[in-house]
């Protein structure tokens, strides 16, 4: 391999869409999994946390947030409708940050900030050539 090419060119071929599926489905797994399955069902705190940040109908947007982190992170490791997926995940992600940790020092709102921005990369980009999106895109 040519060491300047590996130093600088973008990776756009195979070995760059295999890091960037790790990536995602490690994101999308994690958030399911770590995040979201543990807001299942929806608990009395959570839906006071909800309303506490001064949303309105709170029994609606913590059932959102619970369902984002879930569904979503489950769509997002698939590479399934990776693009709302990512949507989603970054706006809980976002209000987690902003609304939910105003208070705690960067440290804390720190991993929700950077798994919003990981989200918003695969709602600009896609699931990649690994994902389901792309096997549904290729049979149309």
């Amino acid at each position: 391999m040519n060491f300047k090419k590996f130093l600088f060119a973008t990776n756009t071929g195979t070995t760059g869409q295999v890091g960037l599926t790790l990536l995602r489905v490690f994101a999308g797994l994690v958030m399911a999994f770590a995040h979201g399955l543990g807001k299942f069902p929806v608990s009395e705190q959570l839906i006071q946390g909800v309303a506490s940040v001064g949303f309105p109908m709170p029994v609606i947007f913590a059932n959102a947030a619970a369902i984002s982190e879930l569904v979503g992170g489950v769509l997002l490791a698939l590479g399934l409708f990776t693009r709302p997926a990512g949507i989603f995940l970054a706006f809980t992600m976002f209000v987690a940050g902003i609304f939910v940790h105003a208070a705690d020092p960067f440290n804390v709102k720190e991993l929700a900030f950077l798994y919003m921005f990981v989200f918003i990369f695969f709602a600009c980009y896609g699931g990649g050539r690994f994902s389901l999106d792309n096997k549904l895109a290729a049979k149309n």
